[in-house]
């Protein structure tokens, strides 16, 4: 069933877990994400969008609405990382349960006014908004081994919650996008964050960090997980392993199959670590 209000989120902060979002790119990576949400009983966040339009095009967010209103669990549908608010209307109108304005690397008075436009628009359609503060390093959807940027401050949190009316903060605490030996989270920083706001943190980049510092995270006030670039790792490594035995047959589903199954196991396993308890 489509997943909306921000019921599930908030289950998360007061229960000490953190709602998955996990990024898709293609119908096979949408089914998985629905599939390991069916198994686990969990709520899930389908990414789709912003970046991954450029692949798939908007018929993806389409195919992750229907996907998620026919699924036996609780799925949402989530623009991640929009930086045009004519997009996130485009995604509020169609249907998605949430959305976020990614503002962070204009000047903070610009990322204010943008995104307190985006909380308005999504709220007038019955979505929640996410709004981030401090540069994430790295790209969403190539691993980089990108270092941390500017950090998220405790004080401007505060003030940009207050002003814009975001439902959740994206924060800067060490982490990046995509797979980086070097990454580790300012639990401090984080903690300060935590305190100085009254909405659930959420914590981008968790592909490859350590297991304790995931549930560290999710202790210290994260309820929002985003998981992308593992999900891409599994996916590949699956389709090459599989793709030998299937080019003699032309058998494309089967590679197809594997990159699935391989997506879903990863997101399973991602909920089982860090979901409901």
């Amino acid at each position: 069933m489509l997943s909306r209000g921000t019921g599930a989120l908030r289950a998360a902060a007061d229960g000490g877990w953190a709602l998955g979002a996990f990024a898709t790119y293609n119908l096979e990576q949408v089914q998985a994400v629905v599939r390991a949400g069916e198994r686990t009983g969990a709520p899930v966040l389908l990414l789709a969008g912003s970046s991954h339009f450029r692949h798939a095009g908007r018929l993806l967010a389409t195919v992750a609405l229907a996907a998620a209103a026919d699924a036996d669990a609780e799925v949402g549908v989530h623009l991640d990382h929009c930086r045009d608010l004519a997009e996130l209307r485009w995604c509020a109108e169609l249907g998605y349960t949430s959305l976020m304005y990614d503002g962070a690397h204009d000047p903070y008075e610009d990322n204010v006014a943008a995104t307190a436009e985006a909380v308005r628009i999504a709220h007038d359609h019955g979505a929640w908004l996410e709004g981030e503060l401090g540069a994430l390093a790295g790209d969403e959807d190539v691993s980089t081994g990108a270092r941390s940027a500017a950090m998220t401050s405790p004080e401007q949190a505060a003030d940009f919650v207050g002003r814009t009316g975001v439902d959740a903060l994206a924060v800067a605490v060490g982490n990046v996008h995509g797979f980086s030996p070097d990454a580790r989270l300012d639990l401090d920083r984080l903690r300060a964050v935590r305190a100085a706001v009254p909405v659930p943190l959420v914590l981008h980049g968790a592909s490859g960090l350590p297991a304790e510092q995931i549930r560290s995270a999710v202790g210290s006030g994260v309820a929002k997980i985003n998981v992308n670039a593992e999900l891409r790792r599994a996916h590949l490594e699956a389709v090459a392993e599989a793709l030998p035995a299937a080019l003699p047959g032309s058998d494309a589903v089967a590679v197809w199959r594997a990159g699935r199954d391989a997506v879903e196991e990863r997101v399973v396993a991602a909920v089982r670590s860090f979901g409901p308890r």
